[in-house]
């Protein structure tokens, strides 16, 4: 029986500096864990929870370490609150509405500030996915 691989959705924009720190982790993130499919997505393409979960990495501002969002009443908070203001407006919307709808039961949000180094987001990171038990 083959085990379907864990899902996290990467975002930025690999133009700008301040947001592209996620998809510069994507392929060390990879090599680190291996029963995991990091996928750098568009936050306007379509996201499509897997049994109602979704598992994201992107920039967050005004937030000095990588941290957890997964209180999925947070969701509601994007945008209004700074600590919990995805830089990719349409991310929130998009969050938003698959709540709304009810394709979106869990959440999980790595959350990487915009002005972290590399190596220590990717540090904090890798501490962070192995004590959210998503390998399968």
């Amino acid at each position: 029986m083959t085990h379907q691989k864990q899902i996290i959705y990467i975002f930025g924009n690999p133009l700008l500096e301040y947001d592209n720190t996620p998809l510069k982790l994507h392929t060390a993130l990879s090599n680190t864990f291996a029963n995991i499919d990091f996928i750098e997505i568009d936050p306007n393409e379509n996201l499509h929870p897997t049994d109602g979960k979704l598992t994201i990495i992107d920039t967050i501002t005004d937030i000095d370490d990588v941290i957890i969002i997964d209180n999925m009443d947070d969701i509601d908070s994007i945008e209004q609150n700074p600590n919990y203001s995805l830089h990719d407006l349409d991310l929130g919307f998009t969050l938003k509405l698959l709540k709304k709808i009810g394709s979106l039961k869990e959440i999980l949000i790595f959350g990487v500030p915009q002005n972290i180094k590399k190596q220590d987001a990717l540090d904090q990171l890798i501490i962070l996915i192995k004590n959210a038990n998503l390998q399968n």
